[in-house]
């Protein structure tokens, strides 16, 4: 019997490419990103673009710019056109699965002849300038129309359940995950890796920071914690080109550009060398939503280089990680526990269970998990949610109790 085709719709985001990259080393996936336009309504094209990192062939379609806002929605509904592009580009019969990162194609699930995966890896109604009860009254459809709803968080599962009327035995929570050809041949023995051309000339000790450089860092804390630290040296691995609304947060990111090393955005498949080469990799989330019921990216590729990691609980899903990540909320916290890490010649002894861990944090991983549930052998019963990846944490909290 053949195999369901996939669609992911869609892939605007790194996680999501690369989610469709390792849901595509399983399945016939067809990976489809918006390009938003003035005049989309009347357009046709579809252009193909093959990416090589991820390995991945993404077809761009045009969508009507404010395509979820009235009038707009009510005027150009846009469900109809995509499914039609859908149908004669690579089809969708009652097998073909459809997966929406989120929850404005609730129009589409709603037509779709197949099963629907909602697939959800943000809290959508937290951000700023959306209308939060347009999202929750889409959240709602989704999680109606979906077969299997796939949160990153158990926070937004919460969510699902409590506010979205979501079935719990539909729920299995995908968190975010990291390439499996980042993952380490074996368990590390000794420290950090060689630093990458960029960062040659910076003296050890390295306290490395990774991902977005923007406004869910609390950049006032990282100053703090700089200024207390003068034998570190750091390193930010990132863009900074969002703007930072808060005054104080902005000008202590300007602070710290002149005064730390800012190797400034790598391809997504380049940052494993750089989370290999710190000595101690520094997460300092801001508590604010929707980063705080997110899923955290950077921690899972710091996982898998197995460094030490001092983070804020900045993200709920940190809460259940130690002692794989350090947590702490001060500038002193932070500081005490960077000067512990300094006289161990920063080895925390939690090395290989990183390693241990970071086996089951692969996207690769996320999309078996995904399959899964939608063949029905994951959902759990029906009063349950089902998580993946948190086998490992399970055994550690039943080893420390």
């Amino acid at each position: 019997m053949a195999r369901p085709i996939w669609h992911v719709l869609d892939v605007g985001s790194v996680w999501m490419k690369e989610f469709a990259a390792a849901l595509s080393q399983r399945e016939e996936t067809v990976a489809w990103c918006p390009r938003m336009e003035l005049f989309g309504l009347l357009q046709r094209r579809c252009r193909v673009e093959t990416l090589a990192s991820p390995p991945l062939a993404v077809r761009h379609f045009p969508l009507q710019r404010g395509y979820a806002r009235v009038p707009v929605r009510w005027l150009a509904p846009f469900e109809g056109r995509q499914l039609r592009r859908m149908r004669a580009s690579a089809g969708c019969d009652t097998s073909a699965v459809l997966v929406c990162s989120t929850p404005f194609y609730a129009p589409l699930a709603e037509r779709w002849p197949g099963p629907v995966v909602y697939y959800a890896t943000d809290l959508t109604h937290a951000y700023e300038g959306l209308d939060a009860a347009q999202v929750k009254a889409l959240d709602v459809r989704m999680c109606r129309a979906a077969a299997v709803v796939c949160p990153n968080s158990r926070r937004i599962a919460n969510y699902f359940t409590g506010e979205a009327g979501c079935d719990p035995a539909k729920i299995t929570i995908v968190p975010n995950a990291t390439r499996a050809s980042n993952l380490l041949a074996t368990a590390p023995e000794g420290g950090p890796g060689v630093l990458p051309e960029d960062l040659a000339d910076v003296p050890r000790p390295i306290a490395g920071v990774l991902g977005d450089l923007s406004g869910n860092m609390d950049w006032v804390l990282t100053r703090q914690v700089m200024q207390s630290t003068p034998g570190l040296n750091w390193v930010f691995v990132g863009p900074t080109t969002r703007a930072i609304p808060e005054a104080e947060q902005n000008a202590a990111r300007l602070w710290a550009m002149g005064r730390a090393r800012f190797a400034g955005a790598k391809p997504y498949g380049e940052l494993q060398r750089y989370a290999r080469s710190f000595d101690v990799a520094v997460l300092p989330y801001r508590r604010k939503e929707p980063t705080y019921s997110g899923s955290s990216t950077r921690f899972y590729e710091h996982l898998a280089a197995c460094r030490p990691m001092i983070a804020t609980r900045g993200f709920a899903e940190l809460l259940e990680k130690p002692p794989l990540v350090c947590l702490a909320d001060t500038a002193e916290e932070i500081v005490q526990a960077l000067r512990d890490l300094e006289q161990r010649n920063f080895r925390d002894g939690h090395e290989r269970s990183r390693w241990e861990a970071s086996q089951a944090g692969t996207w690769e991983e996320r999309a078996r998990s995904m399959c899964a549930a939608v063949d029905g052998r994951a959902v759990g019963s029906a009063a349950a949610v089902h998580e993946v990846g948190t086998g490992f944490m399970r055994k550690q909290q039943r080893e420390t109790t």
